[in-house]
């Protein structure tokens, strides 16, 4: 029963501490730079892997958000001009989402805002 206490208390422990930085992350980034959490995320994961475009679902599967929420999230990147989408020509049902230099722009100024709020929660 103590085991089972202590490994709930980690787990509490653990959400607050996600939940806390989430909302200053999103906070923060939306308040400088008009993006919510969830988008810079995706530019940073596209900028991360250092390549020209990525399919929809490999981006899915490294974040924590399901294919439909990534999918609205492109399309509010893409109003904006950060991102494009364009079809896989060997499977049409693959999307591909690539990276705009305007996106790259936008993931560079927000960069120090994101690195600053993990800095302010995640330290010792």
């Amino acid at each position: 029963m103590e085991a089972e206490s202590a490994l709930v208390g980690r787990w509490r422990k653990l959400a607050t501490c996600y939940n806390t930085v989430a909302c200053a992350l999103d906070r923060a980034l939306q308040d400088a730079h008009g993006l919510s959490m969830s988008e810079y995320e995706t530019l940073d994961r596209l900028v991360d892997l250092r390549c020209e475009k990525r399919r929809m679902q490999e981006i899915a599967a490294a974040m924590y958000l399901s294919q439909s929420a990534l999918s609205r999230t492109v399309a509010r990147l893409e109003k904006h001009g950060y991102v494009q989408r364009g079809l896989c020509e060997d499977d049409r049902r693959g999307v591909f989402v690539e990276i705009t230099e305007s996106g790259r722009r936008c993931h560079g100024e927000a960069r120090d805002t994101h690195l600053k709020i993990l800095a302010e929660h995640l330290t010792d």
